[in-house]
């Protein structure tokens, strides 16, 4: 019993939280919030007498909601402004809204004086379709302007409106095609090279990797990086992957050598004592112990080796006055390391990590081409790192 008193007075307290916090939104002005905290409450049990405070408030809330609603309707339809369509709109929107989320609770009572909570509910079917049409066209016009402009910004401004305006009115007009234009025009297109500025050759297969901009995933809403140039494309910058040089160390073999030794059981063995007399246990029989004994190997260790660093420099051109907007430097090594080994002795001297070095045999050493190429992987790592880090327009 006195666990069900605690819980019930857990639940009046619980309610009387929620019914001051409804009630602080409703004076403060937040009606919506005041509305959706009403109905969240009276989603089960809307007509016990614990709730009616909520449905008092739902209604209050409800009446001077709508009234601001229309109040703000009514001043905005006076400005004559074409600025206010999209205020309108979504007021209307609102409005409807608004009953929608209501109308399932209906009816509420209020017992106290015995009469249904007063919802009065009106059709904005009209007025929604009438400022809908009227936003339509104003973003229609405005979008329709900025896309005669010769200012990217508000090509992209354009785009945004004509977008908004598909979402709202789908297939107004011919949207679609001047949102694809508008796209098209607000749309940074760079120019992605290579030079080289080095005495060696560089690998057609590492300038085709590093231009592979399709791996890169660096595509954006507005900027575009082609490796070649498209007709008709007026590009607006350029990024040049200059390489500045490449080092690459003569073939070695270093060759080493070096002794292990190890303490290895070989059998067991009768314990003598100092004396050399044969020790026995209580039983009377000769105690075994395990036989040790030391193994060693001399092992020849060959260790190929070569290296190769490519050192660049990526530089951002604006190409509509041909003026370097940052350079950063790049660079990547790469090092080619072969191990192999012989042995004279006992291999079970050597721990078991190094045991594939006496499977090893010499190979041949990779070419420098390949060796330049084999850096491309990182370079097009800080590569992509850099463009992340450094967008053309900020």
């Amino acid at each position: 019993m006195k666990k069900i008193t605690s819980l019930l007075s857990f639940l009046f307290i619980l309610n009387a939280c929620g019914v001051k916090q409804t009630q602080s939104m409703l004076t403060g002005g937040d009606y919506d919030g005041a509305i959706n905290k009403a109905i969240e409450a009276l989603r089960n049990k809307k007509d016990s007498k614990g709730k009616q405070q909520y449905v008092y408030l739902l209604e209050e809330s409800f009446a001077k909601a709508k009234d601001r609603d229309l109040s703000t309707i009514d001043g905005l339809a006076k400005d004559t402004n074409p600025a206010n369509f999209e205020r309108i709109y979504t007021t209307y929107l609102d409005l409807n809204a608004r009953q929608e989320k209501i109308r399932p609770l209906l009816p509420l009572q209020l017992l106290k004086q015995g009469r249904e909570a007063k919802f009065p509910m009106d059709n904005y079917a009209d007025q929604i379709i009438s400022s809908k049409n009227s936003l339509s066209k104003y973003l229609y016009d405005n979008a329709s302007l900025l896309l005669k402009s010769n200012n990217k910004m508000d090509f992209r401004k354009s785009y945004d409106d004509f977008s908004y305006l598909e979402s709202i009115n789908p297939g107004y007009k011919d949207v679609k095609k001047l949102m694809s234009d508008a796209q098209f025009k607000g749309t940074d297109f760079v120019n992605v090279y290579t030079k080289n500025e080095t005495n060696m050759v560089i690998p057609k297969r590492l300038q085709d990797d590093l231009l592979d901009f399709s791996t890169f995933g660096l595509n954006d809403k507005w900027t575009v990086y082609h490796s070649n140039k498209v007709k008709n494309v007026s590009y607006d910058y350029g990024m040049i992957v200059n390489f500045r040089q490449i080092n690459i160390s003569p073939e070695q073999i270093k060759e080493k050598e070096f002794i292990k030794e190890k303490q290895i059981k070989d059998g067991t063995k009768t314990l003598l004592d100092s004396k050399g007399n044969v020790v026995k246990d209580s039983l009377g029989k000769p105690i075994k112990v395990d036989n040790f004994k030391n193994i060693r190997v001399n092992i020849y260790e060959f260790k190929q080796f070569k290296s190769c660093q490519v050192t660049a420099k990526v530089d951002y051109i604006d190409f509509r006055n041909n003026q370097l907007i940052d350079a950063f430097p790049i660079s990547s090594e790469f090092v080619f390391e072969h191990i192999y080994a012989t042995y004279n002795g006992d291999r079970s001297a050597c721990d078991d990590s190094y045991m594939n070095y006496f499977n090893n045999r010499a190979v041949s050493f990779p070419s420098n081409e390949q060796m330049v190429y084999d850096s491309g992987e990182d370079l097009k790592v800080k590569l992509k790192s850099i463009i992340t880090r450094n967008r053309f327009r900020r």
